[in-house]
């Protein structure tokens, strides 16, 4: 996503500011992602004068399990059946708000009783950071392709290569963490060239503080995994250079596109529901285009959300490790950040994307465009008594902030849940 440059307009594009952590705080060992290795010394009273993540997040990564395995053979649009008294309840809740309000919810607490309801479930929203979840969906992709009959390889190689960042990671205000085992420091800063870490890191930096820059790296490496299949474990960055340099761009953008969008159409989920058409930063523009526009509908998110459940997403181990990447644990904002989830695991992922006409004279600042204002949540809740849902709510409310309403329906659609 890059900033537009018009005359009369000046326009800020800003992907969500989120400042999470997912995967489990036990996932070191598994993963050698290091942040978590300062999560379990904070747990373990080794670091002190630190805050503890929310009681909700403190799940082993052996703990997180998929809701809707028993109906792993069910269509997708047999779970779309709107249940009349939960779609009137829900509806309610939108009174006195803006009518750009979009979204779909399924209770899955009773796997053989689920009560869906939705609100312009087929309208497109730029999805912002949320498209982020389509990169994850193609690293996966790709890594079954290499390893077919191995997911244990997939991990290892999930862990043990290591990629630099070079252009594709430039520009992003967001910062990374990067903390020192050894010295036991923990700095935060941009993604600069020069930075080196493995992909399992990568797609945590992904995710974790949503940096732009992680995700264009994710996806560039998903990219060279299609373009060279079995070889990728062992390529070079010299390789992948000359890759880049020597392929044609138009050849690159197609592959590029392919990559993130055809899993996605093979999963049902339609051009128009979902897809992506551009890199997340200008560095990658040096190589590849954009293509197709970027979109996303409640619907079309759903419909990921209830096949992750299900295990279709790839293969059930895949959508495992996704939804392990997807955990939250640390601070939660916006959705995630309503008192009525503390004690509840929260998968979640948020997007936005604003841009300000300063020329119009009108209050136009960050989370608040008056030109466009994209915010967007994607959520799967899990309470210890066993109630069990997902959401997807957009938005595109202009010169707002639209955390508060987010967090104002977070509380009542729990509560409508729990009344059900």
């Amino acid at each position: 996503m890059k900033n537009l440059v018009l005359p009369v307009l000046l326009g800020i594009l800003c992907l969500a500011f989120v400042p999470y952590l997912p995967y489990p705080i036990d996932g070191y060992e598994r993963t050698d992602i290091k942040r978590l290795k300062r999560l379990e010394l904070i747990r373990s009273g080794e670091i002190k004068d630190a805050q503890l993540p929310p009681v909700g997040a403190l799940k082993s990564w052996n703990e997180i399990e998929l809701n809707l395995l028993s109906r792993n053979k069910d269509s997708t649009n047999s779970f779309f059946v709107n249940d009349e008294q939960f779609q009137k309840e829900v509806s309610g809740l939108f009174r006195g708000l803006d009518r750009s309000y979009s979204l779909a919810i399924l209770d899955i607490s009773d796997p053989n009783n689920l009560r869906y309801a939705e609100r312009n479930e087929t309208l497109g929203y730029q999805p912002g950071s949320v498209g982020k979840l389509a990169v994850l969906v193609a690293l996966f992709d790709q890594l079954a392709k290499i390893h077919p009959d191995s997911f244990e390889k997939r991990i290892e190689l999930l862990k043990n290569k290591s990629v630099k960042a070079g252009v594709w990671g430039l520009t992003d205000e967001h910062t990374i963490p990067i903390y020192n085992i050894e010295k036991n420091t923990l700095v935060k800063r941009q993604v600069i060239a020069s930075d080196v870490f493995t992909i399992f890191e990568w797609a945590d930096h992904m995710l974790s503080v949503s940096n732009n820059g992680a995700a264009s790296i994710v996806w560039r490496e998903a990219l060279l995994m299609a373009a060279f299949g079995e070889k990728y474990p062992d390529l070079t960055e010299g390789e992948a250079n000359i890759y880049f340099k020597e392929t044609p761009r138009k050849e690159l953008t197609d592959l590029s596109n392919d990559v993130v969008n055809l899993p996605l159409r093979e999963l049902g989920i339609g051009h128009d529901e979902w897809r992506l058409g551009s890199f997340f930063t200008r560095g990658a523009n040096t190589y590849v285009g954009d293509k197709g526009g970027s979109i996303g509908t409640p619907l079309g998110l759903m419909k990921f959300l209830v096949q992750l459940e299900q295990g279709n997403v790839i293969d059930e181990a895949s959508c495992l490790e996704m939804k392990r990447l997807m955990y939250m644990t640390d601070r939660r904002i916006r959705y995630a950040q309503s008192p009525t989830l503390k004690e509840a695991a929260v998968y979640f992922k948020s997007g936005s994307l604003y841009k300000c006409d300063r020329s119009k004279g009108e209050a136009c600042g960050k989370y608040m465009g008056n030109v466009i204002n994209y915010m967007n949540s994607v959520i799967i809740v899990e309470h210890p008594d066993n109630c069990r849902y997902m959401v997807v709510l957009m938005s595109n409310v202009l010169r707002k902030n639209s955390a508060s309403d987010h967090l104002y329906l977070a509380g009542n659609i729990d509560k409508v849940i729990r009344k059900g």
